[in-house]
């Protein structure tokens, strides 16, 4: 028999910065239990089924696999999301993309686009925080729409629409206030996509042609037909990539260009606004 605490002095996982909380994430997600259940009785006894799932899910984490992954699920912004790999993990940045848009347009009506949503943390953030938003969430791959939908039902958002689409090319004529996107913009030869948890994440939602703007580039270039006079496309790029977004958004006759830096002083979104 084998106890909580000595579970989690025995786990190792060395490559990971977040050593123990990672070991309690796991340990607690194979009792079907809360981090504070694990300290509230570090004596209680583990079932052995737990025990090897937990065993199985070290082995996973300790081959890189995200964490993420291994539970299903990730929070972003305030809600909690189940995620699968075939869409990219939601990353704390990206909520950067929220507060842009919930700074930009007011609590009013407005009609939002969320571009490749994924497991739709973005457009989901956004209904939860303006209930008189329509929101719609677009993906090319069908398993992300039904990921996202499931999402969408879970946290009972009817101010959202999910459909399949590859960017605009479901969308007609349809226009809206403001776009949002967490598009692919990592270079195709990046090093990156061979360290880390992009390992495990599909390449399709993260490379972008030889210099990762491929998407970007074609995003900027149609999103004039689809947004209202005044209208605010927000943009998440890579931390090296804001002078060369700024520049595609001049070009293409958005005003207000600017960027927004991260936490750490990057800049990680860039925007712009369709003149009136």
């Amino acid at each position: 028999m084998t106890i909580i605490a000595s579970l989690l002095r025995g786990a190792q996982l060395p490559d990971s910065p977040t050593e123990r909380l990672d070991a309690e994430l796991l340990l607690a997600h194979a009792l079907g239990k809360s981090r504070s259940y694990l300290h509230t009785w570090p004596e209680r006894i583990v079932p052995s089924e737990a025990a090897q799932a937990f065993a199985d899910y070290l082995a996973r984490r300790r081959a890189g696999e995200p964490i993420a992954y291994i539970l299903g699920q990730q929070g972003f912004w305030k809600l909690d999301l189940e995620v699968a790999p075939h869409t990219l993990i939601p990353r704390p940045e990206t909520e950067l993309l929220v507060e842009a848009a919930l700074q930009r347009l007011p609590a009013g009506p407005a009609r939002v686009l969320d571009l490749g949503t994924g497991t739709g943390a973005i457009a989901l953030a956004l209904a939860s925080e303006r209930p008189a938003w329509q929101v719609m969430a677009v993906d090319r791959v069908e398993a992300a729409v039904a990921l996202a939908e499931r999402n969408r039902q879970r946290l009972r958002l009817d101010n959202v629409h999910i459909l399949a689409s590859h960017w605009f090319e479901a969308l007609a004529d349809q226009r809206f206030d403001v776009i949002l996107s967490n598009p692919p913009y990592i270079a195709s030869a990046d090093p990156h996509l061979a360290a880390g948890d992009v390992r495990f994440e599909p390449s399709s939602a993260l490379v972008a042609g030889p210099d990762g703007l491929d998407d970007l580039r074609t995003i900027i270039t149609q999103a004039p037909a689809h947004l209202s006079p005044g209208g605010w496309l927000l943009l998440e790029h890579g931390f090296d990539q804001a002078e060369a977004v700024r520049e595609l958004l001049v070009r293409q006759g958005f005003g207000d260009v600017a960027s927004v830096a991260d936490l750490a002083g990057h800049p990680r979104i860039s925007l712009g606004r369709l003149p009136c």
